[in-house]
């Protein structure tokens, strides 16, 4: 049977309210008592409660992790476990655990409230998330729950967050492959239901504009984050006949290039192609990927430490990154790396 509170307290000779405050790191303690109760708890090598112990404390030291997506999406796409190892990492190392909840859409709008304000988690991280995401939405509204997004919010200024320059890194991309001295030069965006899509079609935007080349229309694709959604769109943008392409995501650049090789065209003679995220395996195409690489895990780690300091230390101020993305130029756009 294990030991109690109450039976430490015996053997200590002291109250069982002092033991609990001994356990707590209670500064009114008489130091003579502290250490003659943590004598006791050592030799019987005691662990406490910690269900009851964060039941008491108000906390249960664990993180939600909602990615608003479907889950053949998530296992799938190679940029989630890296984003995961992140997350779980720093919840690790600062005596947190991760709770992660995968919600289809509909699910979502029906049991945000119930799953986000059930005691169960001290906050949240939402990712990939939506334009409206309806559990964003609640927890907006809600302003009980700390919660942190991984991708900036469009509209609401007291929203913290970590992010890339997603527009910075598209520009680069692009203003690379005009440098190449490519003029027909296509997009295949993400979708435009979600931040990250909107602000790498707006990077593409701004280096045409900057190098005053006109956006033809019939060059421009949309496509789900995914090999299927690249395929697809570039089937439909291969008759136009670009010379570049910019896929919005690694997995839609993997699609792009099936398209095209089976298509019967050459990459990079024919068309140079360039991606975005740095996923391990963009290093191992045929050929090799170039890429707009962004810290995946990195971001799911920085995200983690912000909503526990959060937790931790409550203040009014949202806290806020931008990271950095780096262009890893490999054989696929034509220059030499």
């Amino acid at each position: 049977m294990p030991l109690t509170l109450e039976d430490i307290a015996r053997m200590s000779g002291v109250s069982r309210s002092t033991v609990s405050r001994v356990i707590n790191n209670d500064p009114n303690v008489n130091e003579t008592t502290r250490l003659k109760v943590w004598e006791i708890i050592h030799t019987i090598n005691f662990q406490p409660n910690l269900a009851a112990r964060s039941l008491a404390a108000g906390r249960t030291q664990v993180l939600g992790l909602v990615i608003p997506m479907a889950v053949t999406s998530i296992f799938a796409d190679p940029y989630f476990p890296l984003l995961i190892q992140g997350i779980s990492s720093a919840c690790n190392s600062s005596g947190y655990s991760m709770m992660l909840w995968l919600a289809e859409p509909d699910y979502e709008r029906r049991m945000a409230g119930q799953i986000l304000y059930s005691g169960l988690i001290d906050g949240v991280i939402v990712a990939s998330n939506v334009m409206d995401d309806p559990v964003v939405e609640a927890l907006v509204n809600g302003k009980k729950l700390p919660f942190i997004m991984v991708g900036r919010h469009p509209n609401d200024s007291s929203v913290s967050y970590v992010d890339v320059d997603n527009r910075m890194g598209a520009a680069q991309a692009v203003e690379h492959l005009i440098r190449l001295g490519k003029k027909r030069i296509a997009t295949i965006r993400g979708p435009q239901t979600m931040v990250a899509g909107v602000d790498r079609f707006q990077g593409y935007l701004d280096a045409m504009a900057q190098a005053k080349m006109k956006v033809d229309p019939h060059l421009v694709e949309e496509g789900e984050f995914s090999q299927q959604g690249g395929f697809q769109a570039m089937q439909k943008l291969l008759p136009n006949q670009p010379d570049a392409v910019f896929a919005a995501s690694d997995m839609i650049a993997v699609g792009a290039m099936m398209a095209i090789q089976e298509g019967g065209w050459k990459i990079p003679e024919d068309i140079a192609l360039v991606g975005f995220d740095g996923i391990p395996s963009s290093a191992h195409t045929d050929p090799p990927l170039t890429t707009v690489r962004q810290p995946i895990t990195r971001s799911g780690a920085i995200a983690a430490q912000l909503l526990i300091d959060m937790i931790e230390n409550p203040s009014p101020t949202p806290r806020r990154m931008i990271l950095s993305t780096e262009l890893i130029i490999r054989k696929s756009c034509g220059a030499n790396p």
